[in-house]
């Protein structure tokens, strides 16, 4: 392809040859859905994301003032000869979540800031105690309400001076009678104060001010306002009016109008009461409440966050279970940090508090009683004898306060200065709701505010889809309306925005530290969709991740939105569906790594198919498949039963894992696989197998786990968070490649032990960097920044280090190595080529052996994992637990990881998987559908069993696209047909 392009109708690409792309040039259309797609490592990304996106960055940055761009930093040029007509550029990622404990689903779409708004401007304040309106009103509006009684009305005006305190008050008493006031009431009985009033010390008591005596009718207005203003000024914004009725009949009329007004004191032995208050005050318990603003309702600010968890929700505790997680242990044993730390004084203690309270720290935890237990736990003030040697006086034995096992930990915790010693005290701290906020990260006044007798609370803590129908029964004053009309207007548009991408089931209090990657990225789509831009250009990456098949149609519905706002979208998509309903198609390949980084295909989804080297277009149009079994396992006739689990929207749920088969858990985003899997399995079965961890709540009983020895759970999550984690490190590929290094001549001759070639300890590594390769700039409320380091050049060693070469390549040139360049060049070292070669079979030949764990995807990560318990001995009796292998995957890399599964299956082991992807859902061997829905309306097992009985099931969403999909692919063969 050569020429210009002109810029109107399509995005030109010359020359683009950044990381693997071979100087490839391309048109993509403009306004229309373009999806990039390829196998893993083909240069997808690279193109879209390092490519297009990071030019469009750089040129946006570079039209700001010099002054702003100080500020932002210079970008680094793409390495492409030039991209013409190129819009303004928008980057909607996997890695888009927030780690701010702060963010919530709320926050982040930015709905909550509405909602702030809303509560601040339209909300009416109540008292947090006893529900009372709480309104500041003038003396004018407190006349206007008097004047509102009957005429003949007879009434005083009361200014509470003290409020149910104790003490004799005589100075005050005595201070009123010379100010020239005739009467008080004191404790409901008015009383002269020319008399003695003598009062009980110790007693607490109400005096109230007599100000005024009046009768309701016309021509009273300027000496009642004098009296309420006198009465307002002395009890600092508070006056109580005591209606005096003439007979039982009036009386009961009067209690009616004072009802009516909300402000009688129902608790109150005294008359008939109307209470008011300048100020925003509770008249009777004096909650006080500042004008409300929009920041008042923010958990991010001072003025709303509740003070003892500051906004955040919830503490660090360090917590019982996990200090002591297996109470059927001998008392010495059962407390595990002192038990880790193999003191010997921890010994001596125990022996000593023994003694003192009555135990053998040879018994069981659990035999102790409740106060020797928490004794031994949160300490005591009493003196105990330790019969051991001190270390200040050299003396055998001394008497000293126990401190207690959490408050030392507590202590410890807080005096450490290694980041080594804080990781292990904090894996006994867990995160509990905050006791006085319980978990709302708000000040008890400010939940008290409402707005149609909803707080807003209630519109938070519910689902989204249950929050638009709250909205829209709302019944508002005809002011209230007036204000909330364009603030409820973008509420109703935003949340509905989330429903179209299938995130109805979220709460909006829901802390987004707690969203999959296809979350968080969904929620950016919505937010974008409610910025209405048009013009842009959205790059997408796998916006299909964690959706359910059902779910797509919605999420493609939202992506036509876009298009038809004329916005260009390139999309990375591996999906089918995403893929067959674009209007422009790029096949990025062939291979991954050095062997990809070329168009192999473009066009209509009939040109890709009809292109004989594309490998998408050979699953596409059927002349690669992956063959459904013949034969569904039987497995070994064991199971785990999990009974009772009720944890998040779990509904009672009782369920059975078969063991020994490839088992999938399915169902529509929200329904629960996550909770059932990683929340209660998991933790289950690593309490009773590792007896490190507490047994997980919300489940009665996970039964059947004598049959299996371990349980390896293979996530997402990043394998280390520095640079310094990479995939030679992770898998201990890099100990066999350091021996080979430090059993050279030269580094023999030198006397290099392995250790000289760790970039993570002294002696090889640079200093300058301390064998990271780059350095760290802090960027304050930006992410930190890695700039490579200008001694070593990136290369993590120092010059004596780099001048020991193996084959003629030093210990950095093996770390800059493709897997696939790594298994070739170590082909005679079995301890390096056995880890190598599993990264291969999991399609990761492409990735570097030195690449720095933040630039790894999830599902880069997840395999990394893979690979490295493939190259275990396996057991036989392995649980495998995985939530979506397939993420970030092309019809190529599924094929070959359903290979590596199977083979895992097939030795006896034990292979449960959460997924979506219906390749992977017809090639298993058994299937447990959750839902019906997600949130509320899930939770519940819809059907489980094979996938044909799966597909059997009208009332399974999942089960309705299996059927397509078992008619589309019928069982022809046993196992998978190997991947070419």
């Amino acid at each position: 392809m050569s020429g210009t392009g002109n810029g109107k109708d399509c995005i030109y690409v010359q020359g683009a040859r950044q990381h693997n792309l071979k100087n490839i040039s391309l048109k993509l259309p403009r306004n229309q859905l373009v999806v990039l797609t390829g196998v893993s490592g083909s240069g997808k990304s690279s193109l879209a994301f390092d490519t297009i996106f990071a030019e469009g960055q750089r040129r946006y940055v570079e039209s700001l003032s010099a002054y702003a761009r100080q500020f932002l930093g210079q970008l680094d040029k793409p390495d492409v000869d030039h991209i013409d007509g190129l819009s303004p550029a928008i980057s909607i990622d996997q890695k888009s979540t927030s780690h701010n404990p702060r963010s919530t689903v709320g926050t982040v779409t930015e709905i909550y800031d509405y909602f702030r708004l809303l509560f601040g401007r339209a909300g009416k304040p109540f008292c947090p105690i006893c529900g009372r309106p709480i309104e500041p009103q003038t003396v004018e509006q407190i006349v206007d309400q008097i004047q509102q009684l009957p005429e003949g009305t007879r009434f005083q005006l009361l200014a509470p001076v003290v409020r149910g305190k104790k003490g004799t008050h005589a100075k005050l008493l005595s201070a009123l009678a010379s100010e020239g006031f005739v009467r008080v009431r004191v404790d409901g009985r008015v009383l002269e104060l020319g008399e003695k009033i003598e009062l009980e010390k110790n007693q607490s008591h109400t005096v109230e001010i007599v100000v005024d005596r009046l009768v309701r009718r016309a021509g009273i207005e300027e000496r009642l306002a004098d009296s309420l203003a006198t009465a307002l000024e002395r009890a600092e914004g508070t006056v109580v009016v005591e209606l005096l009725p003439r007979d039982e009949e009036e009386g009961e009329r009067l209690r009616q109008i004072a009802l009516k007004h909300q402000l009688h004191d129902s608790e109150s032995e005294v008359g008939i009461e109307m209470v008011f208050s300048a100020n925003y005050a509770c008249p009777i318990h004096g909650s006080v409440m500042e004008e409300l603003s929009p920041r008042m309702f923010s958990f991010n600010s001072p003025y709303g966050a509740c003070p003892s968890c500051h906004g955040l929700g919830a503490i660090q505790e360090f917590a019982t279970e996990l200090v002591v997680p297996d109470p059927s242990k001998p008392v010495a044993e059962a407390i595990l940090p002192w038990a880790d730390s193999n003191n010997p004084y921890y010994g001596e203690l125990l022996k000593s508090l023994g003694k003192q309270l009555g135990f053998s720290p040879a018994a069981p935890w659990q035999m102790l009683t409740r106060t020797q237990q928490q004794t031994i736990l949160q300490g005591s003030a009493e003196r105990l004898f330790v019969d051991a040697e001190s270390f200040y006086n050299g003396t055998r034995g001394y008497f000293t306060k126990f401190e207690g096992v959490i408050p030392g930990l507590k202590r410890r915790l807080a005096e450490a200065t290694s980041d080594r010693v804080k990781q292990k005290l904090e894996q006994y701290i867990v995160s509990q709701p905050c006791p006085e906020c319980q978990g709302t990260r708000l000040k008890p006044q400010v939940t008290a505010v409402k707005v149609s007798g909803h707080s807003i609370l209630d519109f938070v803590t519910v689902p989204i889809d249950a929050c638009l129908a709250m909205l829209d029964g709302l019944a508002l004053s005809e002011r209230q309306a007036r204000i909330a009309h364009e603030v409820l207007r973008e509420i109703r548009a935003r949340l509905q925005f989330l429903v179209d991408v299938g995130l109805e089931y979220l709460t909006l209090d829901r802390s987004a530290t707690t969203l999959s990657g296809g979350e968080a990225q969904r929620i950016r789509l919505a937010t974008q969709i409610g910025s209405g831009l048009t013009g842009v250009l959205y790059v997408l990456d796998e916006p299909s991740i964690g959706l359910h098949q059902r779910d797509n149609e919605r999420l493609l519905r939202t992506l036509f939105r876009l298009r038809a706002l004329d916005n260009t979208l390139l999309v990375v998509e591996h999906d089918e569906d995403t893929m067959r309903a674009a209007d422009y198609l790029i096949d990025i390949g062939p291979g991954a790594g050095v062997h990809g980084g070329q168009v192999v295909a473009q066009g209509t989804v009939e040109d890709i198919i009809a292109s004989p080297a594309s490998i998408t277009g050979a699953y596409l149009g059927g002349r690669r498949r992956i063959e459904t079994p013949a034969i569904r396992r039987a497995g070994n006739g064991l199971a785990l039963a999990i009974r009772g689990a009720t944890r998040n929207n779990l509904q009672a749920v009782d369920v059975d894992i078969p063991l020994g088969k490839f088992v999938c858990i399915t169902g529509v985003s929200g329904s629960g696989k996550s909770t059932l899997i990683n929340e209660i399995l998991y933790p289950y079965l690593k309490h009773h197998l590792g007896r490190t961890s507490p047994r997980p709540t919300g489940v009665e009983s996970v039964t059947g786990i004598e049959n299996l020895d371990k349980v390896i759970v293979i996530d997402q999550s990043p394998i280390g968070r520095t640079p310094r984690s990479n995939p030679a490190t992770y898998t201990g590929a890099f100990d066999a490649v350091r021996e080979v290094f430090s059993m050279t001549v030269e580094a023999k001759a030198r006397g290099y032990e392995p250790g000289r070639f760790s970039f993570n300890v002294k002696g090889g590594r640079c200093e300058a960097c301390k064998g990271e390769g780059v350095n760290v700039i802090a960027m304050n409320f930006l992410p930190d920044v890695y700039v490579q380091c200008d001694v070593c050049k990136g290369k993590r060693y120092n010059r004596e280090t780099l001048q020991v070469k193996y084959k003629n390549k030093t210990i950095s040139d093996v770390l800059e190595m493709t897997v696939e360049e790594a298994c070739q060049f170590f082909e005679n070292i079995p301890k390096a080529i056995n880890k190598l070669i599993t990264l291969q079979q999991v399609g990761l030949d492409y990735i570097r052996l030195g690449q720095p764990a933040p630039t790894l995807s999830g599902g880069e990560a997840q395999r990394i994992k893979l690979a490295t318990e493939l190259s275990r001995r396996s057991t036989g009796k392995t649980l495998y637990l995985l939530d979506e292998p397939s993420t970030g995957l092309s019809f190529y890399d599924v094929h070959k990881l359903l290979d590596v599964l199977q083979a895992l299956v097939e030795t006896g082991n034990t292979v449960v998987v959460i997924e979506h992807n219906l390749d992977i859902l017809r090639v298993c061997d058994w299937i447990i559908d959750l839902g019906p829905e997600g949130g509320r309306k899930g939770g519940q097992i819809v059907a489980a069993g094979t996938p044909e009985a799966v597909a059997a099931v009208p009332e399974s969403y999942t089960g309705q696209f299996l059927s397509r999909v078992l008619q589309q692919f019928p069982r022809r063969a046993i196992g998978s047909e190997a991947a070419q």
